[in-house]
C-alpha cells in the first residue's frame, strides 16, 4: 500500500499515512488529532546504474554521412 505525506495546518506537523491510492486525497487526521491537513507533493527517486554504456549506432550502408560536406549539398 502506498505511503502519502501530509502536513497539519493547525500544528505544522508532517506525517505519513499508508492508504489506498483511491483515498490519497481524502482528509487525514494528524497524530495529535487535528483534522485540517494537506497532502504534500512527494518526489520519487529511482536509482540505478548502467553496467555498460549504450552501443554506438552503426554507420548506414552506402556511405554518406550527414551534414553539408557528406550529404551532397556542396557543389
Amino acid at each position: 500500500m502506498p505511503r502519502y505525506e501530509y502536513r497539519c495546518r493547525t500544528c505544522g506537523d508532517t506525517f505519513e499515512l499508508s492508504r489506498p491510492m483511491a483515498e490519497s486525497s481524502a482528509p487525514a487526521t494528524c497524530p495529535t488529532g487535528h483534522d485540517d491537513s494537506v497532502k504534500l507533493l512527494s518526489t520519487v527517486a529511482v536509482g540505478g546504474s548502467a553496467s555498460a554504456p549504450a552501443p554506438a549506432s552503426a554507420p548506414r550502408a552506402g556511405g554518406g554521412g550527414g551534414g553539408c560536406c557528406g550529404g551532397g549539398c556542396c557543389g
